[in-house]
This record gives C-alpha cells, structure tokens and sequence, in this order.
C-alpha cells in the first residue's frame, strides 16, 4: 500500500507509523469491549494504558491479557498490508511498542508489574516474527509470467 519506489520519505513512514498505532488501539479496544467489557461495569482507557490492569491472578485480567495478545497478531496483520517488507517489521513493531510504553508511562507511571513486561514483550515478538514471516511469504511468490508478458505487450501496442 505505501511501498513506493522512493528510498527515503519520511512523510509515507510517519503515516505508516501513525496508520498502525491507529489500527493497534482500535483492535485492541474492540477486543477489550468484546471480554473484559462483559465482565467490568464500566469500560474506560485504564484498562488499554494502565499497567496495574494486566494481572494473571484474575479472569479480567487474563481477558485483558488475551485482549493484547489478539491485538498482536492483528498487528502483524496490519504489518503485511501497511509496511509490506520483512525487513522493516521489527522496526515498526518496535516504534508501535515503544510508543505504547511512552503512553502508558504518562497514563498511569512507569509499568513495575512484570506481567506487564512480559505481555507486552511477548506481543512484540509475535508481531514481529509473524508480520515478517507473512510479508515473506508475499515477498516469495512467484511473479506470474503471463501477467509480465501481457502487460509488456501492451505498452508496445
């Protein structure tokens, strides 16, 4: 979608960047509302930025926990159509995670619970390793000679 022929823009990045941050929170919160929206009173952004939300020791918190986990794999989803490039998914995932930790770090303080770490580092690694092996595959395929040819044809006609 945004892989162009251009080495450098850093206009078509930050929208990429932007695009996918955008499309992280609304997963995430429509798989918040969808298990821990049935299971709390009243939903608020405390459950997507606060660290003291993610415990094991609870079902709300394994749904939130869930809730991340589902997001992630959307996420490298989002990366196979925004980013396209094997080679650029750990930088982008790593910006999307660098990005909620500077949020989550205004919202509610610096994250001392280590479920936390190792929810959002385990999300990291999904994206990452499953963005780049689905923008591999793609990159791989084959390139249909028939569609080469016809289209070569054409622009000598």
């Amino acid at each position: 979608m945004f892989y162009g022929t251009s080495v450098w823009d850093p206009w078509r990045i930050v929208a990429q960047i932007v695009c996918l941050q955008c499309l992280y929170y609304l997963t995430l919160g429509f798989f918040m509302v969808l298990l821990v929206g049935t299971r709390v009173s009243r939903m608020s952004l405390m459950y997507l930025f606060d660290f003291s939300t993610l415990v094991a020791s609870s079902v709300t918190g394994w749904c939130a926990i869930v809730s991340f986990v589902l997001s992630s794999l959307a996420g490298a989803v989002y990366l196979l159509y925004l980013i396209e490039r094997v080679k650029k998914c750990l930088d982008f995932s790593a910006t999307l995670y660098i990005i909620h930790l500077f949020i989550c770090i205004v919202y509610g303080g610096w994250p001392s619970s280590i479920t936390w770490w190792v929810v959002n580092i385990l999300g990291l690694a999904l994206m990452f390793f499953l963005g780049g092996w689905l923008c591999m595959r793609r990159e791989s395929r084959e390139i249909p000679i028939t569609r080469l040819r016809s289209s070569l044809l054409g622009a000598d006609a």
